[in-house]
């Protein structure tokens, strides 16, 4: 059975030690059943210190292997409490206030924090039906706000020098996806639905061209936001848009900023966010625990 916890302070005594830890993430990831990372059809041999060997490739492995945790110097008790926080803040937490609360550099904070948004991704990949919101969306700073060394001409409206853009939809009461892309013109926009929004879906836009072949394709309706409209009954792309402040709020009053290379990385842990909104803070925890097999190093990060 799987140990409960509400706070912090639960957390810590659930797991006291690294060896608890590493139990409860067997249990999580291997649920009784041991499997090689290597060859999952291998028998497995148990060995001393937490390690594993795999028969038919000669090579030891720990439940650590081929995840987040993987050849972390870090201990896995000060990786558990990052997830947690991570995990039951509502709008996130920065690296500097991690290097503090688990005593590590902000360097290493950071890479613990994009080890671990790598993970959230699991929840950005939904199929979507029922009454479906699409939008975009464009993240980057505000020209007002910049030094007039540092104001880019020209970045009104949908003008993406100076701005990432990203495609956002939501199925009302339900989950929601979002992602970067290259630009919101009528090829991408069409993918990204095609993608992920089932053809039975009654889909809800704004009036913006790019929707123009999708509006085709499904049974559409949208709001024209530039003519003031912002609902028609329940005509509306609401939803999405509030998801939208909650993202950009998270990137003034937590992160401050986030550049174009792993803006994705951010997007997902605000979905993972959303996606979650009704899980128990335990159970929350548990499900990135379980989306924990995948091992990202410092040079992806940096030069990937």
């Amino acid at each position: 059975m799987l140990s409960e916890f509400r706070s912090l302070y639960d957390l810590m005594n659930a797991f006291p030690s690294d060896y608890h830890c590493e139990q409860h993430l067997e249990k999580i990831r291997w649920n009784g059943y041991v499997f090689s990372p290597f060859d999952e059809t291998s028998k497995v041999y148990k060995c001393k210190n937490g390690k594993y060997r795999c028969k038919n490739t000669g090579k030891y492995f720990s439940v650590k292997t081929g995840t987040m945790f993987d050849n972390t110097k870090v201990s896995l008790q000060k990786w558990f409490i990052a997830i947690w926080m991570v995990t039951s803040h509502k709008k996130g937490i920065s690296s500097l206030q991690l290097s503090k609360d688990i005593h590590v550099t902000q360097k290493t904070a950071w890479f613990m924090l994009e080890r671990i948004r790598r993970c959230f991704g699991s929840e950005n990949n939904n199929e979507l039906d029922g009454t479906v919101e699409v939008d975009e969306t464009y993240i980057g700073g505000k020209n007002k706000n910049r030094h007039n060394s540092k104001k880019v001409k020209n970045a009104q409206g949908r003008s993406l020098k100076d701005k990432t853009p990203v495609v956002g939809m939501v199925a009302r009461e339900g989950k929601l996806n979002a992602h970067k892309v290259s630009d919101t013109g009528i090829k991408t926009l069409t993918e990204q639905v095609v993608k992920f929004v089932k053809d039975t879906a009654q889909l809800y836009t704004d009036e913006w061209l790019g929707y123009n072949k999708v509006a085709k394709m499904y049974d559409h309706a949208f709001v024209n936001h530039g003519a003031h409209e912002y609902a028609i009954d329940d005509i509306y792309t609401n939803t999405i848009e509030g998801f939208w402040a909650g993202l950009k709020r998270g990137v003034l009053g937590i992160y401050h900023s986030w550049s174009k290379k792993h803006l994705q990385d951010y997007v997902d842990e605000f979905v993972f966010r959303y996606n979650t909104r009704s899980m128990a803070d335990n159970d929350r925890f548990n499900l990135l625990l379980a989306s924990s097999g995948v091992r990202t190093t410092y040079k992806e990060l940096i030069h990937g």
